[in-house]
């Protein structure tokens, strides 16, 4: 169970509410991850399915020394929305001098058990936990003074989960926390077979539409609102215009749900859109990023399904 003490109620409140009262009803993706959430995310991090694990682990085993090469020596390590840290292992054991590694992550509790057991697992290297929604922005625990260069490591497709205003918006705020020569490592989805796509969204097991409800789950502990959630269905397809998955919630049934003193009706077949995952291709995403950053380095799996790629601030 989530410690709720961790979430700004009041602020999940108006956000939910202001996004409900959109003619498309829409939810802040962020509310996925309390601890269950994460937990599921984890899980669908592991289907056949969700290609992105597979072939960001690709990535990472055949090009660990050279990404390291470009990482360097004597770092601070900044993970953004690090789960389980599953990933960063790969460097917590190739860079035998990393001084510093900072886990930003939004769900308290599911942070501070990863935390306890790498600090077990790699005593020598500082861990300092960020409990933060590193959308917004949030302060590092590092000194300003300090020679270390700092590396954002962003793994996922997470950047995806950005519309375009969003994602420069996130960009914009990560330049501005990190010292001037920061540099960047990012997952981007690449642009690929639809079917591909679609079947990453709707696995057979039925785990994807677990985490998307559980989205009304996190809200009606936090906000003691009342969503029935089996009467939403799991939707997701994807948006060619767009470039962009959609993972939608259907109500099954007209109905109201209460939060606070608000009501909220739903039509037989109304929908909340609760996320996109957009995919890009090399150039859509070099002008993404153009403003704050330069691209030095790209490494894809063998399919170039996905990528990791190598960021400079300008």
């Amino acid at each position: 169970m989530e410690d709720l003490s961790s979430v700004d109620t009041s602020l999940m409140q108006e956000e939910v509410l202001e996004g409900l009262a959109k003619q498309q009803k829409q939810l802040p993706s962020k509310y996925f991850y309390d601890e269950r959430g994460s937990d599921l995310f984890e899980q669908i991090t592991c289907l056949e399915e969700y290609y992105l694990t597979d072939c960001e682990k690709e990535i990472l085993q055949n090009n660990i020394k050279e990404i390291s090469d470009h990482i360097g020596t004597d770092v601070i390590l900044i993970e953004l929305g690090s789960g389980s840290s599953y990933k960063t292992r790969f460097f917590l054991e190739e860079l035998s001098d990393l001084s510093t590694y900072i886990p930003v992550d939004i769900s308290e509790e599911f942070l501070l058990k990863t935390v306890n057991q790498l600090r077990m697992e790699y005593p020598k290297i500082s861990i300092i936990p960020v409990f933060a929604d590193y959308t917004s922005h949030f302060e590092l625990p590092v000194s300003q003074g300090s020679s270390q260069k700092q590396v954002v490591f962003f793994p996922g497709s997470t950047i995806g989960n950005f519309d375009l205003s969003q994602a420069r918006a996130f960009l914009k705020n990560i330049a501005e926390i990190t010292a001037d020569d920061s540099e960047m490592l990012i997952g981007v989805d690449l642009k690929k077979d639809i079917k591909v796509l679609e079947a990453a969204y709707n696995d057979q097991q039925g785990v994807t539409a677990q985490f998307n409800k559980n989205i009304l789950r996190h809200i009606n502990r936090a906000l003691d609102a009342n969503f029935n959630v089996e009467t939403f269905e799991h939707q997701a397809f994807y948006n060619k215009e767009e470039g962009c998955i959609e993972m939608h919630l259907v109500s099954s049934q007209e109905q109201t749900v209460t939060i606070g003193d608000q009501e909220i009706t739903f039509d037989e077949g109304e929908s909340i859109h609760t996320e996109n995952s957009y995919k890009y291709s090399q150039q859509e995403f070099e002008e993404l990023v153009s403003d704050w950053y330069s691209v030095e380095k790209v490494w894809t799996d063998e399919k170039a399904y996905f990528s990791l790629q190598y960021l400079v601030k300008k």
